[in-house]
C-alpha cells in the first residue's frame, strides 16, 4: 500500500484513520523517510490519524536539497503543523526525528501558546545532554560504520551501489545537521512526555533517555523496549500497542 500524497509535500498517510480521530505526527530519523513509520501507521490506524513526515532529499522528494541545519528544519515543520493546531494532536520522533520533534513543540509553546497532546522521544538522548561522539563526514567510511553500528540498514542494502548514493546523500546532510545543532535552554514544556529506548542501543543509553525528564511539567515516564537503536523497527507491534495505551489514557484523562 503507497502513502497518500495528494499535494501535500510533507505529510504521508498509509490509512485514513477513524473520522475526528486523535492524530499522531511521526518525525523520521537521520537519513530515514516517511516509509519508516508504514508498520506504525497501519497497526495503528484503526484508532487515531497517523501521518509521518517526508523531510526534503528523500524519495518522492528526492530533487529538494536536503536541510542542513536542525533548527530551520524544525520552523519549515512548524510552518506546516500549526495548519492542524486547532486539533488535538500528538508527536512521535525518532533518534533525530525526537530532537526535531521537541523543537517543533517548542515553537508551539513559544509561538501559539499551545502544545501536542503528549510528545514520545525515541532513541534519543535529552536535548541538553553531551552529543556523544561525531561522525566522520569527509568521506563515506564514518557513515557506513555508523549504518552498520545502529543496524538500521540491511547489510545487503550496502552491496548495491546506486541505493548506497540514496541512502548517503541524506544521511551526510542530516548528520551534518545534527552535529552542528547547539541546544537552546528554554521553559519546560507542559505536555506529557514519554522517552521510548531500546536496551541496547549503543547511542542511548537509559541515563540519556531518562533526562528528557528535566523537559517538562506535563508528566514523564520512561519505557525500556527490547532491542537496539532501532527497536521500533524490530518490536512495531509492541511500540504500537504501547502509543496507543498512552494516548488513549490522554484522551480520557483529558
Amino acid at each position: 500500500m503507497k502513502a497518500a500524497r495528494t499535494c501535500d509535500p510533507w505529510m504521508r498517510s498509509y490509512r485514513p484513520g477513524p473520522p475526528g480521530a486523535h492524530r499522531l505526527v511521526c518525525f523520521p530519523h537521520a537519513g530515514g523517510s516517511a516509509g519508516f513509520y508504514r508498520p506504525l501507521c497501519l497497526a495503528l490506524a484503526d484508532r487515531f490519524d497517523v501521518w509521518a513526515l517526508q523531510y526534503p532529499g528523500r524519495q518522492d522528494r528526492h530533487t529538494e536539497p536536503c536541510v542542513t541545519d536542525l533548527h530551520t528544519l524544525a520552523d519549515l515543520l512548524f510552518a506546516r503543523l500549526r495548519k492542524e493546531a486547532d486539533r488535538p494532536m500528538a508527536f512521535l520522533g525518532h533518534s533525530m526525528g525526537a530532537l526535531l520533534a521537541y523543537e517543533v513543540a517548542q515553537r508551539f509553546a513559544q509561538r501559539l501558546d499551545a502544545s501536542p497532546s503528549r510528545l514520545f522521544v525515541s532513541a534519543r538522548r535529552a536535548p541538553d545532554r553531551p552529543p556523544g561522539r561525531a561522525v566522520d563526514l569527509t568521506g563515506d567510511g564514518g557513515l557506513l560504520a555508523e549504518i552498520r553500528l545502529l543496524s538500521g540498514t540491511h547489510p545487503g542494502l550496502l552491496e548495491d551501489e546506486e541505493t548506497l548514493r540514496m541512502i548517503l546523500e541524506p544521511l551526510r546532510a542530516d548528520y551534518r545537521a545534527l552535529q552542528s545543532y547547539r541546544f537552546t535552554a528554554a521553559p519546560p514544556l507542559r505536555c506529557p512526555v514519554t522517552a521510548l529506548t531500546g536496551a541496547c542501543d549503543p547511542r542511548t543509553s537509559r541515563e540519556d533517555a531518562a533526562a528528557w525528564q528535566k523537559h517538562t511539567t506535563g508528566g514523564f515516564e520512561l519505557k525500556v523496549f527490547p532491542g537496539g537503536h532501532f527497536f521500533l523497527s524490530e518490536r512495531p507491534r509492541d511500540v504500537a500497542a504501547f502509543v496507543a495505551e498512552r494516548l488513549s489514557a490522554g484522551r480520557r484523562s483529558g
